[in-house]
C-alpha cells in the first residue's frame, strides 16, 4: 500500500470513529470500533413518548440515522420508523433478523437467519442487491473503505467471515474460522477484529481477507469486541473480561469473577481510563483500562444481556427485566430509573436526549424528555 492510499484509509478509520454524532447512532455500538460511546447528552428525566407495535420479537437492535429508525424482528421483517413512531416503510425476508443493521451513506445493511444479506436504500426500503451465505448470520456487518475499493466484512454460523464489494453486494474473499461466528467485527486500521464461538480472537485483514493474528481467549465468545488504540477489550461465555495487545498479539489482563462464571454476553463501553459492561450475574462493572482493576460495580436487580451506552458523564444500562437506569461515569451511582416492564436484550440507540428501545414483546419504545408525545398526549 502506498503512502497515500495508507493516509486516505486511516483518515476514512479516524472519521468512522468521531462520525457519530447527537442525531445518529449508524450501528448497534455507535461508532465502527464498537465503543459504544455517544456524543448525544441523556434525557434529565423520560417519558415514554410512543410505542410502535411490529410483532414478533426484537433481538436485533435498533439503529437511527437520517431521521430514521430501522430495526429487525424475528417475524422477518425490517422496520423503518421516523423520529414520531411512524412507519415508513417495511421490508420482508423469509427468516428471523436477530442481527442488528448498519446505515452508511443512506444505505441499510443487514442479515438474516437463512444466511441472506441485504443492502436498502433507507428512503424507501427497495433492494439493492443480496449476497448469500451458507448458514444464519447473527452479528452486524463492518465497513473499511480505501481508495481502492469498499469492503463489508460479515460473520456467518458457516464458519466463515465473508468480505463483500460494498457497491455490487459481490463476494470477494472468505476467512474460515474454527466455529460459529456470533459477533460483529469491530474495525483497527484494515483489519477486522472479532470473537468466534472457537474462543479466539481473529484479526482479519479486510483488503485481502488473510489472517493478521489471533489470541485464544475462552472457550467460546459471544460478545462483540470494543477497541481503542490496538488495544481490544472482550468478554466471554466463561464469565471472562480480556484486554488484548493487537499488534503483540497477546493479553494484557484478564478479569475472572471469583465468584462466579456467569456469561458476559453484552459487549463492553470504553471512555476515558474505564470500561463498562452488563454481566448475567445482574452486576454492571466498571474496570480501569489499565488494569483491570475494578473501580466499581451495580447490582441492577435482573441480568444484563444488553450493553452499554456512554456519554461523558453517564452510562446507560438496561437489564432483562425491563429497568432502565443512567448511572454516574465516576460512581456507578444511580442518576435516574425507569421501569419498562419489558425485557430488553439488544442495545438501545441513543440520539439526542432520546433513547430507542426494541423489545421482547415485539414493539418499539422511544424514551425521551419530558414534553407533549405523539398524538398530543
Amino acid at each position: 500500500m502506498n503512502k497515500v492510499s495508507a493516509f486516505l484509509l486511516l483518515l476514512f478509520v479516524f472519521f468512522s470513529s468521531a462520525a457519530q454524532d447527537k442525531t445518529c447512532w449508524p450501528n448497534s455500538r455507535g461508532n465502527a470500533q464498537l465503543t459504544g460511546v455517544t456524543s448525544a447528552d441523556f434525557p434529565e428525566t423520560v417519558k415514554l413518548k410512543w410505542t410502535f407495535k411490529a410483532g414478533g420479537m426484537f433481538k436485533s437492535a435498533p439503529v437511527v440515522c437520517n431521521g430514521k429508525i430501522v430495526a429487525g424482528s424475528t417475524n422477518g421483517n425490517l422496520y423503518c420508523l421516523n423520529l414520531n413512531g411512524d412507519s415508513l416503510w417495511g421490508f420482508k425476508t423469509a427468516n428471523a433478523i436477530e442481527a442488528p443493521a448498519l446505515i452508511n451513506n443512506g444505505i441499510v445493511y443487514f442479515g438474516n437467519l437463512s444466511g441472506m444479506f441485504y443492502a436498502l436504500n433507507l428512503q424507501n426500503g427497495r433492494k439493492i442487491w443480496e449476497y448469500k451465505t451458507d448458514n444464519q448470520i447473527m452479528g452486524a456487518p463492518a465497513i473499511l473503505a480505501s481508495k481502492e475499493k469498499e469492503i463489508l466484512a460479515v460473520g456467518s454460523y458457516d464458519y466463515y467471515l465473508h468480505g463483500v464489494d460494498l457497491k455490487t453486494g459481490k463476494g470477494l474473499w472468505k476467512y474460515e474460522s474454527d466455529n460459529f461466528l456470533n459477533s460483529a467485527p469491530a474495525v483497527s486500521g484494515n483489519n477486522a477484529v472479532f470473537g468466534g464461538c472457537d474462543g479466539f480472537l481473529h484479526i482479519v485483514d479486510m483488503t485481502q481477507g488473510t489472517s493478521s493474528g489471533k489470541i485464544e481467549v475462552a472457550t467460546y465468545v459471544a460478545s462483540s469486541p470494543a477497541i481503542v488504540d490496538k488495544i481490544a477489550y472482550i468478554g466471554d461465555y466463561d464469565g471472562g473480561f480480556t484486554c488484548m495487545d493487537l499488534d503483540q498479539k497477546k493479553i494484557v489482563w484478564r478479569y475472572q469473577n471469583p465468584e462466579n462464571d456467569l456469561p458476559f454476553i453484552a459487549s463492553p463501553s470504553v471512555t476515558g481510563d474505564r470500561i463498562f459492561i452488563g454481566s448475567r450475574d445482574k452486576f454492571v462493572y466498571c474496570f480501569n483500562r489499565k488494569n483491570g482493576e475494578i473501580i466499581w460495580k451495580k447490582n441492577t436487580g435482573s441480568r444484563v444481556d444488553a450493553s452499554t451506552v456512554v456519554n461523558k458523564k453517564h452510562v446507560l444500562v438496561v437489564n432483562m427485566r425491563g429497568d432502565l437506569m443512567v448511572l454516574d461515569i465516576k460512581t456507578g451511582k444511580t442518576i435516574w430509573n425507569y421501569e419498562l416492564g419489558i425485557g430488553i436484550i439488544n442495545t438501545p440507540a441513543v440520539i439526542q436526549n432520546a433513547i430507542i428501545l426494541a423489545g421482547s414483546d415485539g414493539s418499539i419504545y422511544c424514551l425521551a424528555s419530558p414534553g407533549p408525545s405523539k398524538g398530543g398526549e
